[in-house]
């Protein structure tokens, strides 16, 4: 049976025009880079790609430092602190996952190795072992600080090569960002100021944390 609308254009003596599977695949965008997706362009996908990895590697540094601290914190607060750091490392393993999945999604491989993290970092290795609450938290503090601000210019990076991957970027900021407002409320005083205030380095944030905090509550 003749399809109703090219019956009507054998009638009117018109051919209807049907695209053979050649000539799609010609239509369609097509890049000879490693990173080939069509959305962004093929040389922004790869630069987005590259953003991306160094995201993931951010992330995967941070989960386990985030475990690390989880095991590491004692004091009469422990309990409260150890509970409150779990979701926030499930929920960075979340973000790795989504972030591994967009630099695939954009035709690269996406490398979570311990090695890809080494590669990519460019910070040291989390420095504080078994500490009081207080102390991981104020180091805590300037990893987080650390984090987000490289991912608030990964968002500036990406506004014009790629606004899906901007989307995620924010969403993820969102909840660093939240994450740190927990960690500080531990640390600020009534009047907001925090208790590692002026603090560059984790173990001197540490140190200034645990001394600050102490004094207070005599």
């Amino acid at each position: 049976m003749i399809p109703a609308a090219f019956h009507t254009l054998w009638i009117a003596g018109l051919s209807p025009r049907v695209s053979a599977p050649g000539d799609i695949r010609r239509s369609q965008r097509s890049c000879d880079a490693a990173v080939h997706h069509s959305r962004p362009e093929c040389t922004q996908g790869s630069e987005v790609a590259k953003l991306l990895q160094k995201q993931l590697s951010t992330y995967n540094d941070l989960h386990l430092t985030l475990k690390h601290v989880h095991w590491n914190v004692v004091g009469p607060s422990f309990i409260g602190v150890h509970q409150m750091i779990d979701p926030q490392v499930i929920a960075v393993r979340g973000y790795a996952d989504e972030v591994a999945e967009r630099i695939a999604a954009l035709g690269a491989s996406p490398q979570g190795t311990p090695g890809a993290i080494v590669k990519d970092r460019t910070w040291d290795d989390y420095s504080i072992g078994r500490d009081t609450v207080e102390a991981h938290l104020g180091a805590v503090d300037l990893v987080y600080t650390g984090v987000i601000e490289d991912l608030r210019q990964r968002i500036d990076d990406t506004d014009k090569l790629d606004p899906v991957t901007q989307d995620m970027l924010i969403g993820h900021a969102g909840g660093l960002e939240q994450f740190q407002w927990f960690v500080r409320a531990h640390l600020e005083n009534s009047g907001g100021t925090l208790a590692n205030a002026g603090a560059t380095t984790e173990k001197t944030a540490a140190r200034k944390a645990a001394r600050t905090t102490t004094s207070r509550r005599r």
